[in-house]
């Protein structure tokens, strides 16, 4: 944890151009963006960077093909062109994936319809994915058996993407990408809120860790604190012309349901889509859209029971899905922006309601607040942040910095002629279902060099340290020097994915657990362990 001891001592003892409050997509694109483009750049949450919303959504790049529906036409061109940017950015982390979707009989619209719908989507997508493809009853029954057809007159299947790793760990790589540009960032650093004194900001900040408190300087204040930003707003006594509403969602990982690649897309009982969606081994099914007043929720045994009634309802199984079949949960809520003093959608305009994202600049205080969004449009939300923050007189000397994407191929193909050279593929895990080469370039991209070294130097770092994932020896080191792992729940949940598709009887009881926590927390690794499973009995 050195890296975040020395971060805090910095935090306090500059002054920064920004201080970006909130570690979730849009702060972690704030961040990430102003800090390739010159401005010198602070970034703080309360939790853990993606530790809240962030961390709960489906995984998905998708266009908002749903937003169709509600003739939102500029919105989903936005999103078919952010996704597009996406996967041009992120060739490895970012995949185009196929969506298998059933109809019902009686379904809202006509067969026709959607089918044209689908068309004009992938237009809207430039035509950058596979096109549409109508679906028999006899089509589904031979391609995906699992799916039931009883109650279906057809289906469709389409083209959007998918992030090949958890959204935690995507939001993190910008935070990283930030921080090799000169970010200074922290984990675990509340704001107690903010003053404008003789043209600058001053944040009242406290370490969540220790306790103690102190002060971060900036002549601009970045609002991303996602579905908290009206209470930060309330703190520093800003008033914005949105605000959040918030909807709750929750999805259940259970064992993998088929081994086809593709997603399988329902309509749920409540109207909204529902995703049966690949996680390796897993499957992760939902969701659920229920208005909460608070972003603080948990899953109801209500929730659960939906999830599982609607996969149950659509699918062949031999044994249908019950709660004993759950290994992990997520559950969180997506901030929707209204106007202030507006009402918020009710009734089944409720689940129209779209994720289009809003920034309120207030130009006088040098105050931005960022309101909704989704990770698809997050490079959209980089570079808008950017320009509002360079029209408010920080200067950003490399304006016209590519402040996003992966290294020039070059770097990649430099990197896969090294790991031929010394055979790294040959340590592949019996059970990974991906080459060793290609996970540690997506995970880590240019950082993957420093693996190779170490492998090269001492074979035994590219054995895997916790049984039953595909996690080596030097991921874990890597981890404890760049990652700003904290908490134990920081590596098992948001840098890796394991909590998500390992049960938690299974992580505990895992042989290597110990060392990794050793490794990443010294003296502190049997009090860090107990910590998390105390929290996560």
């Amino acid at each position: 944890m050195q890296l975040r001891r020395s971060n805090l001592g910095k935090l306090a003892a500059r002054r920064f151009d920004v201080l970006v409050v909130g570690g979730g997509i849009n702060g972690a694109v704030a961040a990430a963006a102003l800090s390739g483009k010159g401005a010198s750049v602070a970034l703080v949450d309360q939790r853990d960077f993606a530790g809240f919303t962030s961390q709960h959504s489906s995984n998905l790049a998708w266009g908002g093909i749903k937003y169709l529906e509600s003739r939102e036409f500029g919105l989903v061109r936005d999103l078919c062109k952010s996704r597009n940017r996406l996967l041009d950015a992120y060739p490895s982390r970012v995949l185009p994936i196929r969506f298998f979707s059933t109809l019902d009989r009686g379904f809202r619209f006509p067969p026709r319809l959607v089918w044209a719908g689908a068309w004009l989507y992938w237009l809207f997508g430039d035509a950058r994915t596979a096109p549409p493809r109508w679906l028999s009853k006899a089509t589904i029954e031979r391609e995906e058996p699992v799916v039931g057809t009883a109650r279906y007159a057809g289906g469709l299947e389409y083209s959007d993407a998918y992030l090949h790793d958890n959204d935690a760990r995507f939001v993190f790589q910008f935070v990283r990408s930030a921080m090799d540009r000169g970010c200074i960032a922290a984990n675990y650093v509340e704001s107690l809120g903010a003053q404008r004194v003789d043209g600058e900001w001053v944040t009242r900040a406290r370490d969540r860790m220790s306790g103690a408190e102190f002060e971060i300087r900036s002549t601009a204040l970045v609002n991303a604190a996602g579905p908290f930003a009206d209470a930060h707003n309330a703190l520093v006594g800003e008033r914005t012309a949105h605000r959040h509403v918030f909807s709750k969602g929750i999805h259940l990982v259970v064992p993998r349901i088929t081994s086809s690649p593709r997603i399988l897309t329902f309509f749920a009982d409540d109207g909204r889509l529902f995703f049966a969606i690949p996680m390796g081994m897993r499957t992760c099914v939902g969701t659920t859209d229920t208005r909460v007043d608070s972003p603080n929720v948990d899953v109801t045994d209500a929730d659960r029971q939906f999830v599982l009634d609607n996969i149950n309802k659509r699918l062949n199984l031999k044994t249908p899905l019950t709660r004993d079949d759950v290994i992990a949960e997520r559950c969180g809520v997506r901030p929707l922006v209204v106007k202030t003093g507006g009402a918020a959608a009710d009734g089944d305009d409720w689940l129209q309601m779209s994720r289009r994202h809003q920034i309120d600049v207030n130009p006088t205080t040098a105050h931005l607040s960022v309101f909704g969004g989704k990770l698809t449009d997050c490079i959209n939300v980089g570079d808008e942040i950017a320009e509002h923050v360079a029209a408010m007189g920080v200067a950003l000397p490399h304006a016209g910095y590519r402040w996003y994407g992966e290294p020039h191929p070059s770097v990649r193909e430099e990197y896969l002629h090294q790991a031929r050279l010394m055979d790294l593929d040959s340590y592949t895990s019996p059970q990974s279902i991906e080459r060793l080469s290609s996970r540690l370039w997506r995970r880590y991209d240019q950082q993957a060099f420093e693996l190779l070294a170490e492998i090269r130097e001492d074979p035994r770092q590219a054995e895997v340290l916790i049984e039953g994932t595909d996690y080596l020896r030097c991921e874990i080191r890597l981890a404890k020097q760049q990652e700003m792992v904290t908490r134990l729940e920081d590596f098992l949940r948001r840098r890796s994915k394991i909590a998500l598709v390992v049960r938690r009887e299974e992580i505990r009881a895992a042989k290597g657990l110990m060392e990794a926590c050793e490794i990443l927390f010294g003296s502190e690794a049997k009090a860090k362990f107990d910590e998390y499973f105390e929290e996560h009995p």
